[in-house]
């Protein structure tokens, strides 16, 4: 079968919130998908609370995966243990709490595994390798369908990751940058990649967020703690097509929603 995945970047705000609960429904409709993954590290501006992350899901999220903002609100740590279907990085320690992927019901019977790793350059510098943590992911149960989101800085690690799990993942995309990019695209052996989702969440900002507090920032100013912009809001996706009788990708399309 045509297998149709939405990955969906990074929610910024309640604002963005609210933008993904109003579009999300018919977003998923209109484009016949099965499975949604959607990162909801920065719904709180730095972090996820337990009730951003009941309106994702309730909005038609499937999975919510974080990254270098996952541990800003402490409040998500029993919600987090609590709810299989809410990821951290998987290269986090093992002594933190929560779970870095999981294999999860899909159409017809399918088991669709979804990973989610984080880069090390320009991030946390307390990780794991995330190549060779996906290595060790693959290998320890089997799933018909795997996908990845690569929360991280550098165009050139997220790539650099595409091109390792050529052949063994059938999407991956990047999150963390907020700006969609355009190279969305089916790997030689059957992988499909985009560098960065983009995000969903306030369109006149830096990245989500206050212009004048980004100024602020690059000035050298007092440093202010980060909100969200007012504002008209955009929701930035990319739908993957996977031929499951292949076990690869065969469409990467962007569905963006301004």
């Amino acid at each position: 079968m045509e297998l149709r995945i939405l990955a969906v970047g990074d929610v910024v705000g309640d604002q963005g919130v609210d933008f993904l609960c109003r579009h999300l429904p018919a977003l998923r409709r209109i484009h016949g998908v099965h499975f949604t993954v959607v990162n909801g590290e920065n719904a709180a501006c730095n972090g996820l609370l337990p009730r951003q992350g009941q309106d994702i899901f309730t909005a038609g999220a499937d999975v919510i995966t974080l990254g270098n903002h996952t541990w800003d609100k402490q409040q998500i740590v029993n919600y987090m243990e609590e709810t299989p279907y809410l990821l951290r990085p998987a290269n986090y320690t093992s002594r933190l709490p929560g779970r870095g992927w999981g294999i999860f019901d899909g159409p017809r019977g399918l088991r669709l595994r979804v990973v989610n790793l984080m880069g090390r350059y320009g991030m946390d510098s307390n990780l794991d390798n995330p190549f060779i943590r996906a290595d060790e992911i693959l290998s320890l149960e089997e799933a018909d369908v795997t996908l990845v989101d690569f929360h991280g800085e550098a165009s050139s690690e997220k790539g650099a990751m595409a091109w390792y799990l050529d052949g063994r993942v059938q999407a991956l995309w990047g999150t963390h940058t907020h700006v969609p990019t355009a190279d969305g695209r089916v790997l030689p052996k059957g992988l499909g990649f985009v560098t960065d989702l983009g995000m969903t969440g306030p369109a006149q900002s830096v990245i989500g967020i206050r212009p004048d507090q980004a100024v602020n920032r690059f000035l050298g100013g007092l440093p202010q703690r980060f909100q969200p912009a007012e504002g008209p809001c955009k929701l930035d996706g990319v739908l993957f097509t996977i031929d499951t009788g292949m076990g690869a990708c065969v469409d990467v399309q962007r569905v963006d929603i301004t």
